[in-house]
């Protein structure tokens, strides 16, 4: 959605080596309108489009792919994409029809520019699975690529809506990752239990006054539904509010 950072750019130098030195990479810039919930942070989300084309030049990008609001919603639009099955948990219930927005432009950016590869950041763990879910249920010729998350030295994972966080919140908003490395020593020196994990995480979230919680999840990395007993291939996904600024993260125990 543009305000493009380095983990954009890693999902760029990551597209660029999957299409070689004759393929086409493009990037589309587009601060998706459907996506966002009527309190949310549209009117105010970066869009510095001048920074970000400079961006991607850099990292090997061939086309950018920059529509306007009115050219990909023409008035009268009135179809959706929904997918009802992995989007309904985690972000899902905290931001319903988030997820219907995100299916629609997806789908609809994949029709105009027709690609074989399509790279997303795992930083949204979940958009990732609801893609994947997305372009198999629909039988659409697009292999889906993850990428890792990049983060700060301090851990953060790199975010457009970092840039929000008072200096105070953004001191105290590496908690997030800290949370959930403590959880996976813990799972990995033996604790199975989701239930003690999740209170373990919480706890951790506590020494951060100014973070508020909207979720910690314990879940199938397939699914998204929860699980009581921790296994391989399960994700520990989390929002937490800084003042108005949600910020996400997750790790896979794997």
């Amino acid at each position: 959605m543009g305000a493009l950072h380095l983990g954009h750019a890693a999902l760029l130098d990551r597209a660029r080596k999957l299409a070689g030195p004759s393929g086409t990479v493009v990037a589309s810039i587009f601060v998706n309108p459907t996506q966002f919930g009527p309190k949310e942070d549209f009117a105010r989300y970066p869009r510095p489009f001048s920074a970000d084309a400079k961006l991607c030049r850099a990292h090997g990008v061939d086309v950018i792919f920059h529509p306007t609001a009115g050219q990909m919603y023409p008035d009268g639009f009135s179809t959706f994409v929904e997918e009802t099955t992995v989007s309904s948990l985690l972000c899902g219930a905290s931001r319903p029809g988030h997820f219907r927005g995100v299916c629609t432009v997806v789908l609809k950016l994949f029709q105009i520019v027709q690609p074989q590869i399509a790279v997303f950041g795992l930083k949204d763990f979940q958009q990732c699975a609801v893609i994947r879910r997305m372009v198999r249920d629909l039988d659409l010729p697009v292999r889906i690529v993850a990428a890792e998350t990049v983060r700060e030295p301090d851990g953060l994972a790199l975010s457009s809506r970092n840039q929000y966080l008072a200096l105070e919140e953004r001191a105290q908003a590496p908690v997030l990752r800290a949370a959930l490395l403590a959880a996976r020593r813990a799972w990995q020196d033996g604790e199975k239990s989701a239930a003690i994990l999740r209170r373990l995480i919480v706890k951790r979230l506590s020494t951060a006054p100014l973070a508020r919680i909207d979720y910690v999840e314990i879940a199938d990395a397939h699914t998204l539904q929860s699980v009581r007993q921790v296994d391989r291939d399960t994700v520990i996904a989390l929002a937490v509010f800084f003042g108005k600024t949600r910020l996400i993260d997750n790790l896979r125990l794997a």
